[in-house]
């Protein structure tokens, strides 16, 4: 029996097994909430979902025309594995009842028990938990895609696959548990992540760069990129910047006066970082261009995302000043002097983005911004607490990540080999992974893959 139909037999048997053990369970029918709230995450939830469709487009806009659909599909069946795993284990291990404060029990909510009638959670106290749940479900599914931008034009697609279940297990669950439950370790210290700066883009970022290493071909020539479309890339930016309102003003989890706060943080920080990539373009000789100001815009993104709830506006100005100019600069380094091969700069604009946008958290973090910040206020106000936190949490979020992605793509490669032949990678992903082509004029022989 081939692999296919033995993965398909097996969702079908989770499916069925979710239906029998769902069976009696019902929502809490005297539960009170607030129905603004209650429309606002709906919407930020739709809104955080939109942003995998537009991370696909901005990726696949950077990459060549014979990678653009194997780009851009290893963010959609994101969309799809990881919700499939979030109802089975994922939401279970991230918000279950907490094991030593390191990882939640994987009974508490399997296949989503006691979703609908379970109370709502301590930090959204308004909304149902089955709302909350499926909010949290969009970070998970971004997280993993974002490191697809590492793997294009370079990985299998069965490989790519195996890597985003172990990853969305391994890695992202246990950092949602650490960061964002009450009993977490790291939440208990202090550090404070207002919507997954260390979560999502840290992780992400790290898991990129161990990927460049654990990829990486000294022996040939890095490939100079070669846009196909540099308007996809403009539309995924849009859609990103537009999504990530819900990303972050969301995280808020109720519709006010912080949610209208870090709304507006978000858009500071984006316009300034993306000023501040063009402009810093600009002093080292080089034309303002569309991909600097998107690339800039997205590095923006990521850094408030730590400190959108915590920092004022104008801190946020200089939040996306600062990643900008950082990101950048790091970005010109890794291309230019090192053999590490990253295909979008995964890793200088999400790990280094959101390393800057949870230290300067530390830094600038106000009480008066949001009282719930039990945690103290940001080192410019003289206290010194916030930013040792924030620089354990980054440690510990960086060396979890980086080397246990590392184990992942070795346990990976081990069973299925990552890396693409060169005769795939000559006729391209889109061909070689999928039988398709975004060209229909362009002719490939079945004996260019032999």
């Amino acid at each position: 029996m081939k692999k296919s139909a033995v993965f398909f037999l097996l969702l079908v048997a989770v499916s069925i097994l979710g239906v029998v053990m769902s069976m009696g369970n019902g929502p809490v029918q005297s539960a009170k909430y607030d129905s603004g709230d209650v429309s606002w995450i709906l919407a930020a939830t739709a809104l955080v979902l939109l942003m995998t469709p537009g991370l696909a487009y901005f990726y696949g806009g950077m990459i060549d025309s014979k990678n653009v659909i194997s780009t851009m599909l290893q963010s959609f069946i994101a969309m799809g594995v990881v919700s499939v795993i979030w109802i089975v284990l994922g939401f279970s291990l991230s918000f279950g009842d907490s094991l030593g404060g390191i990882i939640g029990n994987p009974t508490s909510f399997f296949m989503f028990q006691h979703v609908l009638d379970a109370k709502a959670w301590p930090s959204a106290p308004t909304i149902p938990l089955v709302l909350f749940a499926f909010f949290q479900l969009k970070f998970a599914i971004i997280a993993p895609a974002l490191i697809s931008g590492t793997f294009a034009e370079r990985v299998r697609f069965k490989s790519y696959l195996i890597f985003l279940v172990l990853f969305s297990l391994l890695i992202y669950c246990p950092l949602a548990h650490w960061t964002w439950h009450p009993s977490g370790f790291l939440y208990k210290m202090g550090v404070i992540d207002f919507a997954g700066g260390s979560v999502v883009h840290i992780s992400a970022g790290f898991a990129a760069l161990a990927a460049s290493i654990f990829l990486r071909d000294r022996n040939t020539v890095k490939p100079k990129l070669s846009p196909a479309n540099i308007p996809y890339v403009l539309l995924g930016t849009g859609l990103l910047w537009f999504g990530w309102f819900g990303f972050n003003a969301g995280s808020a989890m109720s519709a006010g006066m912080l949610a209208a706060t870090a709304f507006a943080t978000t858009n500071t920080a984006s316009a300034a970082a993306g000023l501040s990539w063009v402009l810093f373009d600009s002093v080292k000789g080089k034309k303002p261009s569309a991909l600097g100001f998107c690339i800039g815009a997205v590095v923006g993104l990521v850094a408030i995302t730590p400190a959108a709830g915590f920092v004022s506006i104008p801190s946020s100005l200089l939040i996306g000043t600062v990643a900008g100019f950082s990101s950048n600069v790091v970005a010109h380094w890794s291309t230019t002097r090192t053999s590490l091969e990253d295909t979008l700069d995964v890793f200088p604009c999400h790990g280094v983005g959101g390393l800057v946008g949870i230290i300067m958290t530390g830094l600038l973090a106000s009480m008066a911004v949001n009282a719930g910040n039990t945690t103290g206020n940001g080192l410019i106000f003289g206290e010194f607490h916030l930013i040792s936190v924030q620089l354990i949490g980054a440690a510990v979020t960086i060396l979890y990540t980086f080397v246990g992605s590392f184990l992942i793509l070795k346990i990976t490669d081990f069973f299925s080999p990552m890396k693409v032949s060169e005769a795939e990678k000559d006729v391209g992903n889109d061909f070689s992974q999928h039988g398709e082509k975004i060209d229909s004029n362009i002719t490939i022989l079945e004996t260019e893959l032999n």
